[in-house]
This record gives structure tokens, C-alpha cells and sequence, in this order.
């Protein structure tokens, strides 16, 4: 416990630089995204993540803050990153270089088939993945990435206050967490649940909002991870809103989670 009142009060240190970021856009505590794969990072970390956020489909207004909410916890705990919207990072030499790759609220069809096979061939090799929120509308003909993202979008009703059931505490994504989590968000649907191998972390509580059309039933997972083929994998469906990224639970839930897959935090996620 002692090292997770550490990151809170880390979270809670930044959140008001990462607020001022996601309400005035001209100001911001880190560089903005760039189409260069080789700009945006901000000082000097053990490690390295990759921020990837371009959008084919649909594009969420929260990426901007998304991104400065990750560059600020990379400056308070220990890490580099570097944020893009180009695909042409995608090649074994550049993805080399980092522990982790987080897919922000990305859609549609982002990479070409050389870059897919690049990055089939990072996580084959131990590498890291963490997707947010959109991140499973992403790549719908790519049968590897639905098996590493762990569940495709289906839809969501509107935003809404809704309690999420928290499974378990012994992971650092989950470790600041409530066993009942009530927040405001847009609430992910799936087209399946994730597979018996995948360790899923929380659930939303139906009862708690109205999820009309898009109820799922018991259980309704939300976030969370395994390894896969070589690799390790954390997901959230939470994170649509700019509030998101000024929320120190929520901070706390994808730091953990990058944390996990960078292999800097135990990776807890053996389901069962």
C-alpha cells in the first residue's frame, strides 16, 4: 500500500496542470501531439510508451487532453513519451524502442498491413499494450488485434453516472480503486464478452444506469488484461470525457495499467 498512496498523491500533485490542459487548449503542461513519430515525448524516463491516437473513423475531442494527461504522469513517474498520429511508426526499429504502446481512443482502420505485421511482431517479442476506451473500435478486420484488445465495440447509450464493480485490488490498476466506482462516462458495449483467458478487472453495474439497448446483462466487463502471444494487454473502456483525464482514479486505473504492461508493476492478470 505503500507504493500505491505514493502514485495517488502523485496523480493528485498533477491533476490541476493536466485540468488547465484539457480546459484551455492553449495552454499545456507538455507538448501537443505531432505527426512526426519522433516528437511530442517529454523528458527523460526508465522507460518508454508510446502514445498512438490517430483516428479513421470517428475522432473523440478528449484525445488532445488524453494525451497531456499521460505526457504529465510520464514527467511524475518515471517514464518518456512519446505521442503520434503516424502510422509509419509502426516498423520494428522504432517500435524497439518502447516498453509500452497505449492506443488512444484510435478508430477505424489505422494501420497498413506491413505496419500490423510490425506490431504483431513487437508484442510477439515481449512487448506491451494498453488500449483506451475506442481503442476496441479499432481495426474490425484484423482478427490478431481482437484477440489483443480483448472485445470489439458494440455500442453505448448516452453519457451517464454508472458504478463500476471493481473485481479485485491486487493489481496497480486497480489498486486505488473503490469496490464501487461511481463516475460519470460513455459506456462501452462489446460485441462479445472477452475470452475465458482474459482477466477481466471490472464490470459495470446495469442497475446503476440505463443502458437501454445496449445492456449486456451479469457480467458487463469494462477494463481488463492478459498476456497474448508474447505479450502483455490491458484494457479500459472508460475515458470518453476531457473530465476523465483530470480524475485521479481514473489517472491511477491507466497509469497502473501501463505500468503492468511496461513490466515495471506485477502483472497479475492470470484469469480464474
Amino acid at each position: 500500500m505503500k507504493y500505491a498512496s505514493r502514485r495517488l498523491r502523485t496523480l493528485i500533485a498533477g491533476v490541476g496542470l493536466v485540468a488547465v490542459a484539457a480546459l484551455a487548449p492553449g495552454l499545456s503542461p507538455a507538448p501537443a501531439a505531432s505527426a512526426d513519430p519522433l516528437d511530442g515525448s517529454e523528458g527523460v524516463g526508465t522507460y518508454d510508451v508510446l502514445v498512438f491516437s490517430k483516428t479513421a473513423a470517428f475522432r473523440h475531442g478528449s484525445i488532445p487532453a488524453g494525451i497531456a494527461a499521460i505526457q504529465r504522469l510520464g514527467a511524475e513517474n518515471g517514464f518518456t513519451v512519446t505521442a503520434t498520429e503516424d502510422a509509419t511508426v509502426f516498423n520494428d526499429t522504432d517500435l524497439a524502442s518502447y516498453e509500452a504502446v497505449l492506443w488512444l481512443s484510435t478508430t477505424g482502420d489505422v494501420l497498413d498491413d506491413g505496419q500490423q505485421a510490425a506490431f504483431e511482431r513487437y508484442i510477439q517479442g515481449g512487448g506491451g499494450y494498453v488500449g483506451v476506451h475506442a481503442a476496441s473500435d479499432t481495426e474490425y478486420d484484423w482478427p490478431w488485434y481482437g484477440g489483443l484488445v480483448g472485445a470489439y465495440f458494440a455500442g453505448h447509450p448516452a453519457q451517464q453516472t454508472a458504478t463500476v464493480k471493481v473485481r479485485a485490488h491486487n493489481t496497480a490498476a486497480t489498486a486505488e480503486l473503490p469496490k464501487r466506482w461511481t463516475r460519470w462516462d460513455e459506456w462501452y458495449s462489446f460485441r462479445d464478452r472477452p475470452a475465458d483467458s482474459i482477466r477481466v478487472l471490472a464490470d459495470l453495474d446495469e442497475r446503476s444506469y440505463e443502458p437501454g439497448r445496449f445492456a449486456m446483462g451479469d457480467p458487463h466487463p469494462i477494463a481488463w488484461c492478459h498476456e497474448y502471444d508474447g505479450g502483455r494487454a490491458f484494457y479500459t473502456g472508460m475515458g470518453h470525457t476531457n473530465e476523465s483525464f483530470t480524475e485521479p482514479a481514473f489517472l491511477s486505473h491507466v497509469l497502473g495499467g501501463i505500468e503492468m504492461v511496461a513490466g515495471v508493476a506485477p502483472f497479475r492478470c492470470e484469469a480464474g
